[in-house]
């Protein structure tokens, strides 16, 4: 049985500080300002769309509470990225706290328009790696298939943002027909990653008819959708959908979640219902200050995304994307949050820590050094409680007949 804990007006009471029982509580959005709207238009997913909050008025009225940072970056927003928030999605804004982690990721800044030499447009170099409009192919056996420049929301840590909501004019335009022509062509290309924007946007005839093309290619062994919309919009995730995703198996999802206040019951219930239709889904987070860059918090969403059956994949290091300075923590900070996961957490919590290499390297994984000398004949280790072993080995990698041993450090004088 789930605790659904709700505030007295049914909406989130945010923790006051980073308790991990709190923060693994499932609590519901509630309906906020939206608490008149009937419970057929708010569990629309038509209607949350049509209802973002898109404007600086819309946001003052809502929120009065924006500090001069706040409100000088959505004057500027539409330049860069638009502004877009579900009414679902922004009832988890705690309106007294401006260091609020959804608050954050959602609405804009005046520091996005400060760009530091080092960043970028592009910081992955998809465009380079583009052979036709829409279609990424930087690893030798899969492809991204970019579908949209809309998504439900927008985070403004965007690595597509160049692209993504069309406010920098980028007239993103992808041509379907060229795009799986191109796979058709490639038998080497057997994994199919659908990404925009967010392909959950789309109708589910128009996403079927796309996902009934890829699996009709035979070297196209599974198709993948990355998506933010079960968080931003669990309204969109209907029986009808889970129904028309099942038949298309082998499909993998990887939704992003970066806060364990994100999966509230709503999320949840719909995270459970594509599980229930047999999709493995992994979560992918981005490393960001203010929001996850703390081991509590880290551990929390990790094992709420569980409890949710999502396998945590990947913790991004924040791209070097043009004005996130703002939201970017250090790898050495990262390293110290993957530290206190590592054997103080089930192993099917612990996900990949990666940076995107700069410029089109692809996923570079860093980690904690484990390994702290390796010889012809042993490999020096050392474990989540600092304790140091050996682990004997001979030259041609067979391990030795000496039993592995703890090696006692020694005592400082």
């Amino acid at each position: 049985m789930h605790s659904d804990t709700t505030t007295a007006n049914g909406g989130e009471e945010p923790p006051s500080g980073p308790c991990s029982s709190l923060l693994k509580q499932f609590r519901s959005a509630g309906r906020g300002f939206w608490h008149d709207v009937s419970d057929s238009d708010w569990n629309d997913w038509r209607w949350q769309l049509k209802n973002r909050i898109t404007t600086l008025g819309q946001l003052e009225r809502l929120m009065p509470t924006l500090t001069p940072e706040e409100y000088a970056g959505t004057q500027l927003a539409n330049h860069k990225l638009a502004l877009a928030i579900t009414p679902y999605f922004f009832n988890l804004i705690d309106p007294a706290d401006e260091h609020c982690p959804i608050r954050w990721q959602v609405i804009p800044r005046v520091e996005e328009t400060h760009a530091a030499a080092w960043e970028m447009t592009d910081p992955c170099g998809e465009d380079s790696h583009s052979p036709v409009p829409g279609l990424v192919h930087r690893y030798p056996d899969r492809v991204l298939f970019l579908v949209t420049d809309r998504c439900a929301a927008y985070c403004r840590y965007c690595t597509r943002s160049r692209l993504v909501s069309n406010a920098t004019g980028y007239d993103f335009h992808p041509h379907f027909d060229e795009q799986i022509d191109y796979i058709r062509q490639h038998p080497e290309v057997r994994d199919v990653l659908l990404s925009g924007g967010d392909p959950l946007l789309f109708s589910d005839e128009k996403l079927e008819h796309l996902l009934a093309q890829l699996r009709a290619i035979p070297h196209v062994e599974f198709l993948r959708i990355g998506t933010r919309i079960p968080v931003f919009l669990p309204q969109r995730i209907t029986p009808e959908l889970c129904a028309m995703l099942r038949k298309y198996h082998p499909l993998f999802i990887s939704i992003h979640s970066n806060h364990p206040r994100e999966l509230t019951t709503e999320v949840r219930d719909a995270l459970g219902r594509l599980a229930d239709a047999g999709i493995p889904l992994g979560n992918q987070s981005v490393l960001l200050r203010h929001v996850n860059d703390d081991p509590t918090v880290m551990t929390a969403q990790l094992q709420k995304l569980l409890m949710c059956r999502v396998k945590p994949y990947y913790v991004y290091q924040c791209d070097l994307i043009s004005g996130s300075a703002h939201l970017r923590t250090s790898v050495r900070r990262g390293l110290e949050v993957m530290e206190e996961l590592r054997g103080h957490t089930t192993g099917y919590a612990v996900p990949t820590y990666v940076i995107d290499a700069p410029g089109g390297g692809g996923k570079v994984p860093v980690s904690p050094e484990y390994v702290l000398s390796r010889n012809a004949d042993r490999v020096v280790l050392r474990n989540y409680e600092g304790r140091i072993f050996e682990y004997p080995e001979a030259p041609d990698g067979t391990p030795k007949g000496a039993p592995p041993r703890e090696i006692e450090e020694p005592e400082l004088v």
